[in-house]
């Protein structure tokens, strides 16, 4: 029995250290890939439209993770979008501070026919929930009011998922106060459990794979299909 779980124990240690370089390679294998998605993106905003989607975001939105940049969630929801042009604004590593100084003044020339924002998941690792909350304010303000927002993703494991818990609270109840729509990505990401962490995440383990995208479109899909609703 002991022998048994001394090899258990060994072969759980090889694992972990294996999963760790993988990740480690993996993180800069995708860091390599920014300047790819930045220049699809940047390429897609030279297209012509007669409506206009417009994404506040960081590297999600870029699509990094996924096996090209129109897999990511935005590519997603681009792609049932016929006739439409589509602004990415989203930059690889924003916090929310990122995307008031860097996103929003191009935003705000922008008159966009739906906008969707997932913003947030880069400032847990130094969370500040009042500095998180007077900028999450600060940029709702500046959205349209059909703007769809996205609570962040489910980190899976303490203590990150305690911080994300507390960031989504203060975006739900700062969306309710605009009467923003609130894309439910916590509870679509979380409801996979153990099989979405080991299965929808490229191997940095942080950005999600093509099946975790997937998953984030469908947490938007909903209300992008309300709003073009609306605008039929």
């Amino acid at each position: 029995m002991e022998f048994v779980l001394a090899g258990v124990l060994v072969a759980l240690v090889v694992w972990v250290v294996w999963l760790f370089r993988r990740q480690a390679a993996w993180t800069t294998r995708l860091a390599q890939k920014i300047p790819v998605h930045s220049l699809y993106w940047r390429e897609q905003r030279k297209e012509e439209g007669e409506r206009l989607y417009v994404a506040i975001g960081d590297s999600a939105a870029q699509g990094i993770g996924a096996s090209r940049p129109g897999r990511g969630y935005v590519g997603i929801l681009a792609a049932r979008l016929k006739g439409w042009r589509v602004v990415n604004l989203g930059i690889s590593g924003a916090t929310v501070r990122m995307a008031l100084d860097s996103e929003l003044p191009a935003f705000r020339k922008l008159r966009p026919d739906l906008v969707t924002v997932s913003i947030g998941a880069n400032d847990i690792a130094a969370f500040d929930a009042e500095r998180f909350a007077r900028d999450i304010r600060t940029l709702f303000d500046a959205l349209p009011p059909h703007a769809i927002v996205a609570d962040l993703p489910s980190f899976h494991f303490l203590p990150a998922e305690r911080r994300v818990r507390v960031a989504n609270a203060i975006i739900r109840d700062a969306a309710a106060e605009r009467g923003l729509a609130v894309a439910p990505l916590h509870a679509r990401t979380r409801r996979q459990g153990l099989w979405g962490v080991m299965r929808h995440f490229a191997g940095d383990l942080f950005h999600p794979n093509d099946r975790g995208y997937a998953v984030w479109a469908s947490a938007f899909s909903p209300l992008v299909e309300e709003r073009l609703r609306e605008l039929e």
